[in-house]
């Protein structure tokens, strides 16, 4: 049984059957005004930032801001961002509070125009920021992602204007706390850690994988899928991850770039996603990991054979491409959100407002395979209707761990997410590499194309968030 993280038992209703299920607690870390650090107690899945500051605030120095949205004050772009860099610094940030080049407002009809002349107006010193209000229609927002990401390199956060100009004062603080803790890490800051490492993860040098592959919308028949996968970048806290995306054939669901080989002068040399991230691990670490765990999104149950036979050798040699006695102990992990099993508390002491599970309720006998490595966690607590509980297959553990503790393990990750106060229904690298496909899809669609066009100076850095 585990020690760190078990608060007791709780009795759950599944297909009808009574089955036991353990109820995980963690806390997590924030700084205070003095300086100290205070630790957190997620009540629900749910926590506010009320008298906190993030752990690690990052600094803008160079900034502007650009409004698409057509308002009746000229005033009201700059007073919105008088309020933001407030909030960010209110939460720790670091904010110079003069733009490097005016705050404007423009046409939607020439996005492409005015953010060019904002990148050369800058002149040699890089942007470090681009604050942009959306305009009122929607259909902007992949453009202008598409043209900061692909053609200027340039880091961005995009606001609604309905949100950005309400004059609903209690959520206007809601709204600026949640872009400030987007923008902190756009910029390399850290929002929050955990108070308590988990051995798993922190025992030897690990690295934390998540893919996901985006579909096109049905009938659609041209359009590619978009493979993306993201890595930590920054054990032990597991906080930061880098992404990489690849298009492949058309709803093809087995990932194809993880690894594969090219010729340079003659020679044979390694390539590949999975290539790309270990050695930006090591480039950001200074150290080759020694574990690997992976979770791989959209994976249905008749796939897992071809995931074993693909996938987990692709991953293989990939790191033996690095060194022929390199060999990280691998967890491969499919997470799946498309299933009918819901759960239900039995005991009414334990139904919270909501009438769900509680955040952390898992279940690992009864409902599930019985020769299979297969748990449901529900790791999130839903403010309406049923809470939907991840069903997490273990297809390959090379690490040898034993249920407690991939459950463990994998339920702090769901606490990872740096864009809320909340924790997921899923783990957060899978959670990214679901956002990092959706915003490549936008990079074909725009341009119509097979291939995807590179990404500039964003790869080091959360720009999906």
């Amino acid at each position: 049984m585990l020690v760190l993280g078990i608060y007791g038992f709780i009795e759950t209703l599944a297909h009808g059957i009574l089955t036991s299920s353990l109820f995980l607690v963690l806390q997590l870390k924030y700084n205070l005004e003095s300086g100290k650090q205070i630790q957190v107690l997620p009540e629900d899945g749910h926590w506010n930032m009320i008298d906190k500051k993030m752990i690690n605030g990052g600094s803008v120095t160079s900034w502007t801001c650009v409004s698409f949205s057509r308002t009746k004050l000229s005033s009201q772009p700059e007073e919105f961002c008088k309020s933001l860099i407030r909030m960010c610094r209110c939460l720790g940030m670091k904010f110079n509070n003069d733009p490097l080049v005016p705050i404007r407002s423009a046409d939607a009809g020439q996005i492409e125009e005015t953010l060019v002349g904002i990148v050369e107006e800058s002149g040699k010193t890089p942007l470090q920021l681009l604050i942009v209000i959306l305009p009122k229609d929607s259909g902007y927002y992949g453009e202008i992602k598409t043209i900061c990401e692909t053609r200027l390199g340039l880091v961005s956060q995009c606001c609604q204007s309905k949100k950005a100009f309400s004059k609903d004062t209690e959520f206007i603080e809601r709204y600026l706390e949640y872009l400030a803790l987007k923008i902190n890490v756009k910029v390399g800051g850290r929002n929050f850690v955990l108070q308590h490492a988990i051995l798993a993860l922190t025992a030897v040098p690990t690295i934390v994988f998540g893919s996901d592959v985006s579909h096109p919308s049905p009938g659609d028949v041209c359009s590619p899928s978009i493979a993306a996968m993201v890595a930590s970048m920054d054990w032990p806290e597991l906080t930061k991850y880098r992404s990489v995306v690849s298009a492949q054939s058309s709803r093809q669901e087995i990932i194809m770039d993880l690894y594969k080989e090219d010729t340079n002068d003659g020679k044979t040399v390694g390539a590949g996603m999975i290539r790309e991230l270990l050695l930006a691990f090591k480039e950001s670490t200074g150290i080759c990991p020694q574990r690997i765990i992976f979770y791989r999104d959209g994976v249905g149950e008749s796939q897992f054979s071809e995931v074993l036979e693909k996938e987990v050798a692709a991953i293989r040699m990939a790191c033996k491409s690095l060194g022929e006695t390199y060999k990280p102990r691998l967890t491969f992990v499919v997470v799946q959100k498309r299933h009918q099993t819901r759960l239900f508390p039995a005991d009414e002491k334990l139904i919270p407002k909501s009438g769900n599970i509680l955040p952390g309720t898992v279940v690992d006998t009864k409902i599930c395979h019985p020769m299979e490595f297969d748990f449901y966690l529900c790791s999130h607590g839903s403010m309406e209707g049923t809470s939907h509980p991840a069903h997490y297959h273990v297809l390959c553990d090379d690490n040898g761990f034993d249920a407690e503790t991939i459950q463990d393990l994998t339920y702090h990750l769901c606490y990872r997410d740096a864009r809320c106060t909340s924790s997921l229904a899923i783990v957060a690298p899978a959670y990214y590499a679901h956002l990092a496909a959706g915003r490549a899809r936008y990079y074909v669609d725009k341009a119509g194309i097979m291939s995807l066009p590179k990404i500039k100076k964003q790869s080091e850095i959360m720009y999906y968030c």
